[in-house]
């Protein structure tokens, strides 16, 4: 898959490491745009889907909202899992 021109990306399924699931969530987190994501903090996003759905996410959650914000900030398109290192030293486990 070609890797999407983060300038011009206005939708949020067109950004990697997100589907209609991922989606969906960040929609019910009130981010509609790909660019809403630059400045925002994975693990509040994370805490704040768990609080709106009542459920605890699997924590690769927050791996995918850092991929996603890493990219719309200028980083390279990577698979959401080699953030999961970063996730892991951050929290502790």
């Amino acid at each position: 898959m070609k890797t999407p021109d983060r300038k011009t990306v206005s939708q949020l399924e067109q950004l990697p490491n997100i589907g209609p699931a991922m989606g969906k969530d960040l929609r019910l987190l009130d981010i509609h745009h790909p660019r809403q994501l630059i400045g925002k903090d994975p693990f509040t996003l994370y805490s704040e889907l768990c609080t709106l759905t009542k459920t605890r996410h699997d924590p690769c959650v927050i791996d995918v909202f850092m991929s996603v914000i890493h990219f719309m900030e200028g980083g390279e398109a990577r698979p959401w899992w080699t953030f999961t290192d970063e996730r892991k030293k951050r929290t502790g486990n």
